[in-house]
């Protein structure tokens, strides 16, 4: 380099590098997501860790594994949502972040039915996570997976700089 100073005319790229400014999100949603994989495995099966307490799935066990699938659900939405860097996001990925949460409200919803007075075990029993529950939580989270499926870009990184008509 000259110690010369550039003229006024000399073009001098502004724009953020895209690899730069990814590349930490993608870090934080793994982490996240594998944060959450662990918790989720935990209230799922804590049988695997030598946890298990109870012949049954409980309150306890329940809200678990609703906390690591909510982390699940919002690492994979940080990091679908980096793949969206420096392009104009599409409806169908606004429809995919709708569904994801939607999907987790699914969920919730069925693995605390009997919490909130809507399962198959009234007030005074001690809720019971059954086949029914377990059933919604299932649909809760295909639709998640739908929702993440539909925020894929259609246009690879690789293809950023290229123009589509």
């Amino acid at each position: 380099m000259s110690d010369k100073p550039l003229s006024a005319s000399t073009p001098i790229p502004t724009s953020p590098r895209m690899d730069d400014s990814s590349t930490p999100r993608i870090r934080v949603s793994s982490v996240i997501t594998f944060t959450g994989l662990f918790i989720f495995v935990i209230g799922a099966k804590p049988d695997l860790f030598g946890w298990d307490r109870s012949a049954v799935v409980g309150f306890v066990q329940i809200a678990v594994f609703l906390v690591g699938l909510a982390l699940i659900c919002f690492g994979g939405y940080i990091g679908l949502q980096t793949l969206w860097w420096g392009i104009e996001r599409t409806i169908t990925s606004d429809i995919g972040s709708r569904l994801v949460g939607t999907g987790y409200v699914i969920a919730v919803f069925a693995g605390m039915a009997d919490v909130f007075g809507m399962g198959s075990q009234s007030f005074p029993a001690v809720p019971y996570f059954g086949p029914w529950q377990a059933s919604g939580v299932l649909i809760g989270q295909g639709v998640i997976a739908l929702g993440f499926l539909l925020m894929l870009p259609f246009q690879f990184p690789w293809n950023r700089n290229q123009k589509h008509p």
